[in-house]
Order: structure tokens, then C-alpha cells, then sequence
């Protein structure tokens, strides 16, 4: 009888079985989330990719001003 009542009262198991669980569910989410064929992971690689066009093109715009200003300028020695 002692034994059965011990048992009773060990809540060991269960917390490891509550922890696994929640594991599961956040694996599941976090593959439902970032999965290679997911949403948000395709947004984010437009979203990218558009920032670095962007950059790509004010980059060079900024660098064709540069030269164009810098043609009209006597050179400056330091």
C-alpha cells in the first residue's frame, strides 16, 4: 500500500511528459513557420532581394553623381 501511494504522489514523469509535449508543439509551429516552401520564408527572400536591388541602384546612382560632379572640379592636393 505504501508503494501505490508513493506513486501516486511522483509527479516526475508527468513534468517530462508535459516538457516533451510542448516540444513537439514548438517544432511543429517553428517547421509550420520556416519551412522551405512556407510563406514567410519566401517573403523574406523577396524582401531581400528587393532591399538589395535597391541598394545595388542607389549605389550606382550615387556613384554616377560622384563622377559627374568630380569631372567639373579641379583636382585637390593636399
Amino acid at each position: 500500500m505504501l508503494f501505490s501511494l508513493n506513486f501516486k504522489k511522483d509527479e516526475r514523469g508527468v513534468t517530462a511528459i508535459e516538457y516533451g509535449l510542448i516540444a513537439i508543439a514548438m517544432a511543429a509551429a517553428l517547421t509550420a513557420v520556416f519551412g522551405s516552401t512556407g510563406s514567410i520564408s519566401s517573403k523574406l527572400k523577396t524582401g531581400f532581394e528587393n532591399i538589395s536591388q535597391q541598394m545595388d541602384s542607389m549605389t550606382k546612382n550615387a556613384s554616377e553623381d560622384s563622377s559627374e560632379n568630380n569631372s567639373n572640379q579641379p583636382p585637390v592636393i593636399s
